[in-house]
């Protein structure tokens, strides 16, 4: 049957996209998560989604996984003991670092402590210079001396992380051979295949983390594939990586740092396919769930990517999808500081008790609770009913912040949606404003279950015009992951000057990496069909310590008959670095510190048909209620099932649009109107509305 199905976790539901390449039908399904395992909640929704809408479990060809076990092991510290084995003199590198405060005015704030205790930082004398060359080579003897060490620590995982083994590697494959060899028990992370880049630290701590991840993630992702297996016998399994692609399942185990972003990655590339669909070539994403928001800026239906991250205080150098998060989200918490100020988040409710409204026993005043206080939510419920809301019990956690600032509590809750509205605007303008990017030459995309209710004034505030809201807004997410492609990044670390003679260098360069890229997609089985390399350079002036990525060519294959010539590649760093910074000079030298190859592979067909059909007439009003927008006092709106909409019918607020996993407001004088793949066009009008 040809059924593919994404699977995305998020902190309070577990949202599933299935769709099938052949006859074009695609079903969609929520299903609150397991944060305590999350596959329970993955096995049980497939289970649930195949009853609901007859999908026969041996016709489900593919399951795509956006994975959040990664990002939260490392926030609770809940990894394997590492032991680290590294060059004589670097044990204390984790600790050394960058000699910079995470928070330059906060004296009180410090990095968190290396996961690798210093009692198991093991030291081996070898080293190898800047060239590559071997300067000691490690005796057998230091070898075995520091293995056993390895095994007495009783490490789960070991990182092994030499200086410049990205130039040569034999020594980090000598220690590893060894290892494995006496202690196969043990995990091993070695730092020439985890991050072969330059820049010690970084490396050396993408290690670390992808080794105190291994054993944690090789567990979940048994109990997951073997339940998958049972479930659905025909399947394979993919897991989203931060970059924006899936990974198999042994890169997966291998690899697991490269998870740290996945739900995130593939939010960003479901809006992009959505972009596609509507011609909005240039969007800014909006991402609000229970917890966070997620903002991410897409230039030519193409997602930008990031190679320097922060996670849970950790540095990860590693190609990433270029998104800027916020604690702010449905569960936010209104609450107020030691000086009485109101603030929102980034405490959440979560998934249980959640927001008070629920009726599980929450007791704190939420962002969830604000909307439905102000009739943005119907008492009805989420999920088409299934799920009831009591607004008097939003009412009475609300009273008593209300009182304490003298206002109503429906005032109380524009006030604390405002403050929510400002905290998102301002994450946007650092991924837009702040590098060279104004948010007004762009869409607004909002999805997640709650970044419909909030998109407008977060548009309104950065001068947006337009908006576009995804057919199934609260389930992009697992969409974008079945619309991900297979991906590999290959890296080499060279520097090289930007002329002639630089040139030649990196297009043998190209080619010793498309051979690697090739042999990639020999492994992976990956289909001849859709097979893509695109060609990227980090280039500096010479003197800089940062680099900027710039794209030089794309194509099915790559040859040195493709690469452009050195006047070429320079222009396109000029033009990179004078919008990141509002200048560039063409005269300095430029030189290349990295080579990158991103190698991918399209796995899917389906390009998301129209999901309804039927003739463009008045859509129907399902019932009347009072709602307050942005003025003081609450006006009758109409409320529609968006389910019953059609293409080309259009609704002029004020309005609310209801669906299964979101709520749409359509303000005073703007309108909506349906395109024909089902999403909603919004136009905002903010002049002459009474």
């Amino acid at each position: 049957m040809g059924w593919t199905v994404g699977v995305d976790v998020g902190g309070t539901f577990t949202d599933f996209y299935a769709a099938n390449d052949q006859t074009e039908k695609f079903h969609v399904y929520k299903t609150s998560s397991t944060p305590s395992n999350p596959a329970n909640a993955i096995l049980n929704g497939l289970d649930a989604m195949c009853v609901k809408f007859d999908i026969p479990r041996d016709g489900i060809e593919r399951v795509s996984h956006g994975t959040t076990v990664g990002t939260n092991a490392l926030i609770q510290r809940m990894g394997s003991r590492v032991a680290l084995v590294t060059t004589k003199g670097f044990r204390d590198l984790l600790e050394i670092g960058r000699q910079t405060r995470p928070h330059m005015y906060d004296l009180q704030r410090d990095h968190p402590s290396p996961l690798v205790d210093r009692e198991y930082r093991i030291e081996l004398n070898e080293r190898i210079d800047a060239q590559g060359e071997i300067v000691r080579a490690p005796s057998v003897e230091d070898i075995d001396a520091a293995v056993d060490e390895v095994i007495a620590a009783g490490a789960g995982a070991c990182a092994i992380g030499f200086v410049f083994s990205f130039r040569n590697d034999s020594h980090e494959q000598a220690f590893a051979k060894a290892l494995r060899k006496r202690a196969p028990e043990i995990a091993v992370s070695v730092s020439s295949e985890v991050q072969p880049e330059f820049r010690e630290y970084e490396r050396l701590s993408t290690t670390v983390l992808n080794a105190y991840l291994q054993p944690v993630m090789w567990h979940y992702l048994k109990t997951l594939e073997a339940g998958i297996a049972k479930l659905a016998p025909n399947a394979s399994l993919g897991i989203n990586q931060s970059s924006g692609g899936l990974m198999s399942v042994q890169r997966s185990r291998e690899f697991p740092v490269r998870t740290a972003l996945s739900g995130p990655a593939a939010g960003a590339v479901g809006a992009a396919h959505v972009a596609r669909q509507t011609r909005c070539r240039n969007i800014i994403t909006l991402d609000m769930g229970g917890t966070s928001a997620d903002v991410a800026l897409i230039r030519d239906y193409s997602v930008d990517l990031a190679f320097d991250r922060d996670v849970a205080g950790f540095p990860i150098r590693m190609p990433s999808v270029d998104v800027e998060t916020v604690g702010a989200g449905g569960g936010s918490i209104a609450w107020f500081d030691r000086d009485g100020l109101l603030k929102v988040g980034p405490k959440s409710a979560g998934a249980y008790p959640g927001p008070a409204c629920y009726g599980n026993g929450g007791h704190e005043p939420t962002t969830t609770d604000a909307n439905l206080l102000l009739g943005r939510l119907s008492s009805r419920g989420l999920l088409d009913g299934d799920m009831g809301l009591d607004p008097e019990l939003s009412r009475a956690v609300y009273k008593p912040i209300a009182d304490q600032l003298g206002f109503t509590p429906e005032k109380t809750a524009q006030g604390v949606l405002g403050i929510v509205i400002a905290n998102m605007v301002r994450t946007i303008r650092t991924i837009s404003v702040e590098r060279g990017h104004d948010p007004r030459d762009f869409v607004l995309m909002p999805f997640g279950g709650a970044g419909p209710l909030h998109a407008r004034d977060v548009a309104v505030s950065l001068g947006m015009k337009k908006m576009v809201v995804p057919a199934a807004p609260g389930i992009v997410c697992a969409q974008g992951l079945l619309v991900s492609d297979l991906k590999e990044d290959f890296v080499a670390s060279r520097r090289i000057a930007l002329d002639d003679n630089g040139i030649g260098i990196l297009t043998q360069t190209l080619e010793d990496l498309h051979t690697k890229a090739v042999d990639w997609f020999a492994v992976e089985n990956a289909p001849d069909s859709g097979r893509r390399v695109q060609l990227v350079v980090d280039a500096r002036y010479v003197g800089q310590n940062f680099e900027l990525a710039v794209p030089v060519v794309d194509g099915e294959r790559l040859s040195a008959r493709d690469v452009p010539n050195a006047k070429v590649v320079t222009k396109a760093f000029c033009d990179a670095h004078d919008q990141a910074y509002g200048y560039a000079s063409q005269t300095d030298p430029v030189e290349i510190v990295n080579v990158r190859l991103s190698a991918s592979a399209k796995l899917h067909t389906f390009e998301g048909k129209t999901a309804f059909i039927g003739e463009a007439s008045e859509p129907q009003v399902r019932n009347m209620r009072m709602v307050y927008f942005d003025a003081e006092r609450p006006v009758e709106s109409r409320i529609y099932d968006r389910a019953e909409m059609r293409p080309g019918q259009r609704v002029t607020g004020p309005a609310i649009l209801e669906q299964m996993d979101t709520t749409t407001p359509v303000y005073p004088g703007d309108v909506a109107e349906m395109s024909p793949d089902g999403h909603l066009i919004i136009t905002i009008n903010t002049k002459n509305v009474v």
